[in-house]
């Protein structure tokens, strides 16, 4: 028995305004290319079919011309409902998408015997049980006690969920004896499990007031298909607990990690592999950091500004690390792709680490420091490079002093003048911290110190 594992397919997204239509085209003719090359007999696809509780009409369209193309193929598909999915959607045509071998599972409202399915192989015979368990909705099993406390309610919920799997496992076991065959069985789910790492695209879920789920909890299923997690990879160090992670980079950070499906083997019983199959990237895409000049080098070298054509462009991320404060900015960097074949959707100014990481890089304690020390320390994670910035930093330090030499002569009388000078300029330092010294009105603030 052959199971491929995907997920988080999320049909129907927008990305910074770009359509991934032509993304979820290849990538599904992909798909049915693998299931025939590999002789897959069951595809599970563990949540998160859409983006959006109302996808638009052609994520629709994709995914039941994807459904009538497995039916001509002998492939059973299964078809989870995640935190993304409407029910209501997913429900509209489950009866009968059920005609052509696909079970759609949108929620675990109802009975529960409906959510223990038998998966059959090409040959027609029974080779799995799947428990098929989508996204859990609180309401779904739990009912709420009056004058419980928010810990008691995710200890609640925590128990409620693990028993839905083992009740559903339960279920599974029955079955097998019923029927007197030696299959393994499956379990699906569409959460966080703990100790996983997320990208930006994943939106935190909660279950209820619960923010994860302990692998502890789920039933000792052979094996346990996992989606909402868009980086493939294992729960608790376990072979057989496996998030698939999304098919296309949902996000810019997700470029760091090889998109894949999995597909799990199994002799009667016993997994014997899990095999991961790199998917391609269909849209050339690349994230640049640097100043200008290495963003110019950078976008001379990228190979998916290389790969990239007028008609299919590359979608890039532009990180400036060290001129963030340029108000022409945008301009400039729009500048450097006119003549290659690609478009910014993400400009990020990359500011640096300032008051923090005087201390928290050099692993020194601020009281340890002088007054000086620390505006020095300060002053030096600013970029001064032109003539003009060299200047203003001059004035920015005449200011600082003057502002120390006015206290401490305040209060040279003073009893308390040591632990008046501290607080008082301490408060002069943090002024001038507040202060963006490489900002356009800077005149105006050092007008204001």
């Amino acid at each position: 028995m052959k199971v491929l594992h995907t997920s988080d397919w999320h049909l129907g997204q927008s990305f910074f305004t770009k359509s991934r239509k032509n993304e979820h085209e290849q990538f599904f003719k992909w798909l049915l290319g693998v299931v025939e090359q590999e002789s897959i007999d069951a595809v599970v696809v563990a949540g998160d079919i859409f983006d959006t509780g109302t996808p638009p009409s052609y994520a629709r369209e994709l995914y039941h011309q994807l459904v009538g193309d497995f039916q001509g193929m002998g492939c059973t598909l299964v078809v989870l409902g995640g935190n993304h999915d409407s029910v209501s959607v997913l429900n509209e045509s489950k009866e009968l998408l059920s005609y052509l071998n696909c079970h759609v599972i949108a929620s675990t409202y109802g009975n529960t015997e409906t959510q223990v399915l038998p998966l059959r192989t090409r040959g027609g015979e029974i080779g799995a049980i799947l428990c098929a368990v989508p996204f859990i909705r609180a309401r779904d099993v739990l009912k709420s006690e009056a004058g419980e406390s928010a810990i008691e309610k995710r200890q609640a919920l925590g128990e409620a969920i693990k028993q839905h799997y083992a009740n559903l496992y339960q279920i599974a076991l029955d079955k097998r004896s019923e029927l007197s065959v030696d299959v393994p069985i499956i379990a699906t789910g569409h959460l966080t499990a703990l100790g996983v790492s997320q990208s930006e695209s994943v939106r935190d879920i909660y279950i209820g007031t619960l923010e994860g789920f302990s692998a502890e909890g789920f039933p000792p299923a052979d094996y346990i298909a996992l989606g909402h997690i868009h980086r493939p990879q294992k729960v608790a160090g376990c072979d057989h607990i496996r998030y698939s992670g999304s098919p296309i980079p949902l996000s810019f950070d997700e470029l760091k990690s090889q998109k894949q499906v999995l597909i799990a083997t199994f002799d009667n019983k016993t997994l014997v592999e899990v095999e991961s199959m790199p998917i391609p990237r269909f849209q050339a895409m690349a994230v640049l950091r640097g100043n200008l000049e290495e963003i110019e080098l950078a976008l001379q070298h990228n190979e998916a500004v290389k790969s990239a054509s007028a008609e299919h462009p590359a979608w890039l991320c532009i990180e400036v690390e060290t001129q963030d404060y340029l108000t022409d900015l945008q301009q400039r960097i729009q500048a450097l792709i006119d003549d290659k074949p690609a478009e910014i959707l993400q400009l990020k100014r990359m500011r640096k680490q300032r008051t923090s990481a005087i201390s928290a890089e050099e692993n020194v304690n601020l009281s340890e420091l002088s007054v000086r020390e620390v505006f020095d320390a300060r002053l030096s994670l600013e970029a001064f490079e032109s003539d003009e910035d060299k200047q203003r930093k001059q004035r920015i330090q005449t200011l600082f002093e003057q502002v120390v030499d006015d206290v401490q002569l305040s209060h040279e009388d003073s009893e308390d003048a040591d632990e008046a000078n501290a607080v008082d300029v301490n408060k002069a330092t943090d002024e001038i911290n507040a202060t963006d010294v490489n900002s356009p009105n800077a005149s105006a603030n050092e007008g204001n110190l």
